[in-house]
């Protein structure tokens, strides 16, 4: 394959002694006429390559089928309204509704409607506590810029706004359902409905990423905010005693290194969701007169096996949700002693979200569910019989590919019990496979529902989750020991991973894939670039890869707790020890590798994935191709069904192509 030229420059920078170099510093700009021509070019590449791919058109058409099936929401009850997500089949964007007394459906927000292109997406949504109002925020072309409105429920008419900088910010409504706590420009502020937003008070001037929260009587005000070295910085005001423009915050938690979620019960306790002493978390309880930690009561103590997830009340009953070894479950206890009661059925071995209650209290509690094979749909447990039903269904019907999900456990190379689960059809001997990671900010892969999973399961590969260290599956030491300093056991967790599936049978080299986004493109990125030959194909979705400027765009002075800083001589030496794009090494003979970007992606900029691929493709000895695919009109995450259903459908046949996994010849029909 002939590539696009690529002029390595002579660019260096010495950095607290290092001399780092930096050939294609050039292809940071977008706007450059040079950086133009030769994106220009490479998009050209990828298309004739694209074309070109096998079954390319059946991976689409069956994602597209299995994506049908679409997914229910958790309902937010205010007053006599229940508000909820649904994503129906044949629709662009999930739309949010709102239901009254008598059951009946409105349309609230649709994407679609108010754009046909497809390129409006909606971030977040909060009704006010009776109802009438809702604020909500879209934004376009995935830049997630969001801008803030408020809309009269009953009329539908925009009431307020739109505010521009806000982020997925969080909406904390005060009672007088005329006035909002929320977030702009990284700045926790007031707002009062009909009043310019410039003039709104501001409340923490901070600029950092914060979580917001009120009591059900507009009391009790808690700030959350991550804090520098891991963990996040708590404040609470009593609003009773203290003006909402300038709230009196008390800090609670500063500096601790723990992460704490706070929330005030109808019960008027301070619940507190908490790893101070309990890397799997426990749910400690508070008088919010006396908040500070020393004050604290253990409720629910530490699971050694298990995650603590979520909480709700529900009458005297309280239930918690878990992740042991990445499987959801919920326990029952009791509310006053924190004595397990029991557990709350399933419908089987998957992940549980969003545990949702009426605010004026009840028996009843809300979630979604999801497994390899069932589509998220919304369950009720009532709390008087003890019983779970469904209450919501996925809104699409798709028939799934029978397979076998299995727990297996690998050795890192320091001797840690790493855990994947592997997804495949009954069947044995060696096939395509795909190893899936993400490793980072302690999120958890666990079972889920994917039309990008299932489509190549049913055409007779392998694929795999690999929960390495960086993640939240096993608690926040997990976490703590996949990043800064000890990022690298991240990478050395995945290589183990692959070396288990070669070593018992269900791949070889020559047919396995890494995949991998955002901070699993970073994932991916190290592992192609440390073990080359592990992998026959490599996608890079929404990469960071050049770790030494990484903190220069997008929000990455935001993540300087998870990777560290180049500012700083020590962190400095980490980051280069597995930066990607500083690990190419000239005549190694690199796997397929598929960079994909995004040209509204605010939170990772394509500049990494850029410079990555001209330095695998000046780099790489083999045949194998090095390519390019951008997308324009889209961001690092939300977009249209039909944008999502092409990027996994393109991903796919790449990865097939290069493992050597057919599709058949008919949606369904799946031969390996």
């Amino acid at each position: 394959m002939i590539y696009p030229p690529a002029e390595r420059q002579p660019v260096v920078d010495h950095l607290h002694g290092r001399a780092v170099p930096d050939p294609y510093r050039w292809l940071e700009d977008p706007a450059a006429p040079e950086t133009r021509d030769w994106s220009a070019a490479q998009e050209e590449l990828w298309r004739a390559h694209a074309d070109a791919l096998p079954g390319r058109d059946l991976w689409r058409s069956r994602v597209a089928a299995l994506a049908g099936a679409g997914s229910a929401g958790t309902p937010a009850w205010r007053g006599e309204s229940r508000f909820f997500l649904r994503h129906a089949a044949g629709k662009e964007h999930a739309i949010l509704y709102r239901a009254g007394p008598d059951g009946a459906e409105e349309t609230l927000v649709d994407p679609a409607e108010l754009d046909p292109s497809g390129l409006t997406t909606l971030d977040h949504w909060q009704p006010s506590l009776d109802g009438g109002l809702l604020a909500y925020q879209l934004s376009r072309s995935g830049d997630e810029r969001s801008e803030l409105r408020v809309m009269d429920v009953a009329t539908r008419r925009t009431v307020d706004g739109p505010i521009d900088r806000c982020r997925y910010a969080p909406v904390a409504w005060l009672p007088d359902g005329k006035s909002f706590y929320y977030v702009r420009s990284r700045q926790v502020r007031l707002h009062r409905l009909g009043t310019p937003a410039d003039d709104d008070a501001v409340v923490m001037g901070e600029e950092r990423s914060y979580g917001l929260g009120l009591d059900h009587d507009g009391r009790w005000l808690t700030i959350a905010a991550p804090a520098v070295g891991g963990g996040n910085d708590l404040w609470l005001a009593d609003l009773s005693a203290s003006s909402p423009e300038c709230p009196d915050l008390r800090v609670i938690q500063r500096d601790a290194g723990v992460a704490t979620l706070p929330a005030v019960g109808r019960d008027g306790r301070l619940y507190l969701l908490t790893t101070l002493g309990a890397p799997r978390g426990r749910l400690c309880v508070a008088d919010p007169a006396r908040p500070d930690p020393e004050h604290w009561s253990e409720l629910v103590g530490e699971d050694t096996e298990s995650v603590i997830g979520e909480f709700a009340i529900a009458g005297p009953v309280l239930l918690v949700s878990r992740t042991r070894h990445a499987v959801g479950e919920i326990g029952v206890h009791d509310l006053a002693t924190g004595e397990r009661r029991g557990a709350v059925p399933l419908p089987g071995l998957g992940s549980v979200r969003g545990l949702t209650t009426r605010p004026e209290g009840g028996h009843e509690v809300w979630f979604t569910y999801t497994d390899g094979v069932t589509p998220v749909g919304v369950h009720r447990y009532d709390t008087r019989t003890g019983r779970t039903s469904l209450w919501e269904a996925a809104p699409g019907a798709v028939e799934v590919p029978e397979l076998e999900s299995r727990q297996v456990v690998c050795s890192s190379s320091d001797g840690t019990p790493v855990r994947m689960v592997v997804l495949a059809r009954p069947g044995s001997g060696p096939r395509p496979a795909i190893l899936y990671g993400y490793g980072g900010f302690g999120a958890s892969l666990t079972p889920s529902y994917s039309s990008y999973v299932l489509p190549w399961v049913e055409a007779g590969g392998v694929f795999a989750l690999a929960q390495v260290r960086g993640g939240g599956e096993e608690g926040a030491d997990w976490h703590r020991d996949g990043m800064l300093e000890r990022k690298q056991n991240v990478f050395d967790d995945f290589a183990a991973a692959a070396g288990k599936l070669v070593a018992d049978g269900w791949t070889t080299p020559a047919l396995l894939g890494a995949c991998g986004e955002s901070n699993g493109g970073l994932l991916v990125g190290a592992a192609l670039t440390q073990h080359p030959e592990l992998f026959a194909a490599a996608v890079c979705s929404a990469p960071l890869l050049d770790m030494v400027r990484y903190e220069r765009s997008g929000l990455g002075p935001a993540w300087r707790s998870e990777y560290g800083s180049a500012d700083d001589p020590e962190q400095l030496g980490w980051l280069l020890g597995y930066s990607p794009y500083h690990r190419v090494t000239k005549g190694a003979d690199y796997p397929a590798t598929l960079l994909t970007t995004f040209g509204g992606d605010s939170r990772v900029d394509p500049l990494h994935a850029r410079k990555m691929c001209a330095a695998l493709q000046w780099a790489t000895s083999g045949t194998r191709p090095i390519l390019l695919r951008h997308e324009d009109g889209v961001g690092h995450a939300s977009r249209s069904a039909d944008r999502a259903i092409g990027l996994a459908a393109d991903m796919l046949a790449f990865l097939a192509a290069h493992t050597g996994l057919g599709i058949g010849t008919a949606p369904g029909s799946g031969s390996a």
